[in-house]
């Protein structure tokens, strides 16, 4: 793997803070809708289903995935909506019913902090936020290109009575503020109800083996080389995707492909995940506690720091470590305990290629990595005979 080093300038402009958030309040065609109209759509890697042209981009990069959010106002609506490409949320902090079917009515969900929640491609869905005003859904999307997305039939003529109508190419056509439909363009039309009677079905039970609550979670006590060094004691949680991983039994949650893998990291202040590079692209966010990664190694060593909701898109390629510095913000049953999303591109496992030192630190500690990159008793794999 080429040696990477990044610059401050450019870890500068891959950190996404909380305070960097922009919000688009049209982004999408329900937006004078009465019960939609308040929401804010964020799009901090790439546009994701965004249909209006002066959304705001923290980092236009392609990963693989997008990464955005969405904010409403206690009782606001997000209207019935089918996805292409995967659609995961992640639930920081709040209380939302999710619906899905054509008339909404198919099953309902009521989401709680710390769920993640991966919607089935190809059914309509929509949620509304029975929480604080406060609560905030992170949103990761499959693929660089969506494909956009269709609208519930509802949705479009509730829409075209407040001047708004969706071009064939995605556009968000407001007549009221003088928009004219440019010359030769085609409006979208309501999803038949032949093609809608032929969309999947699926059950409330169906549906909630695609969610995992925090009581879920399998949390893997030594996933990594590292795990038994000083600094190296992470736990990890597979939701999506076999990701990071390098215990041989892990099992993520959610197996189908997303298009990217998902997982929790939880560490105790003063420890985390070693030095390490991969090459995917990789975004963590930081969901309770303050986190320190750091990027390139030796006199080349850069710092970021990370508090609730921040974000930071690792180069490929890069060194990094994790480092949980407190516990503060988790919440009052973990106390000192933090808690670091990460997300990772691609569908299979990662090799993780590890710094020298820790390789050597964990082959005095009794630990190596076998032919297939899971770890194991290096005494045992000391009595390995070599093929020719």
């Amino acid at each position: 793997m080429d040696n990477v080093t990044v610059s401050r300038e450019e870890i500068e402009r891959r950190t996404i803070l909380r305070r960097d958030w922009v919000p688009c309040k049209a982004a999408f065609i329900d937006c004078r809708t009465p019960g939609s109209d308040k929401k804010d759509n964020y799009s901090f890697i790439g546009a994701g289903v965004s249909q209006n042209a002066d959304q705001f981009i923290n980092l236009q990069e392609r990963h693989g995935f997008n990464l955005g959010a969405a904010g409403m106002p206690n009782g606001v609506v997000n209207s019935l909506h089918l996805h292409f490409t995967a659609e995961v949320f992640i639930n920081f902090d709040g209380d939302y019913r999710l619906r899905w079917g054509a008339d909404g009515e198919q099953g309902e969900y009521l989401s709680t902090d710390g769920d993640v929640i991966s919607v089935p491609t190809w059914i309509f869905r929509g949620f509304t936020n029975e929480g604080s005003d406060e609560g905030v859904l992170l949103t990761v999307l499959g693929r660089d290109d969506t494909g956009g997305i269709i609208w519930g039939p509802q949705v479009l003529e509730d829409a075209a009575g407040h001047g708004l109508y969706l071009t064939a190419d995605n556009r968000l056509i407001d007549t009221v503020a003088g928009d004219e439909v440019p010359s030769g363009a085609a409006l979208i039309k309501p999803m038949s109800e032949e093609e809608i009677a032929r969309l999947d079905v699926f059950t409330v039970e169906q549906f909630r083996g695609r969610v995992v609550q925090e009581g879920d979670r399998r949390w893997i006590e030594r996933p990594f080389l590292c795990s038994d060094l000083p600094g190296g004691g992470a736990h990890l949680a597979l939701v999506i995707g076999y990701g990071l991983s390098e215990d041989r039994r892990a099992v993520p949650a959610v197996h189908e492909p997303h298009g990217f893998s998902l997982a929790w990291l939880r560490a105790e202040p003063g420890e985390g995940v070693l030095a390490h590079r991969h090459d995917r692209t990789q975004v963590v966010t930081a969901k309770a506690g303050r986190w320190q990664v750091k990027v390139n190694s030796g006199d080349e060593e850069q710092v970021v720091e990370l508090g609730h909701l921040d974000s930071f898109s690792i180069p490929v390629g890069a060194w990094r470590s994790f480092t949980l510095l407190d516990g503060e913000g988790g919440r009052a049953a973990d106390a000192g305990t933090g808690e670091l999303l990460v997300v990772t591109g691609g569908d299979g496992r990662v090799e993780l290629d590890w710094a020298e030192d820790v390789v050597r630190h964990a082959r005095k500690a009794g630990w190596a990595l076998d032919a297939n990159g899971y770890r194991a008793p290096s005494a045992v794999l000391g009595m390995a005979a070599e093929d020719d």
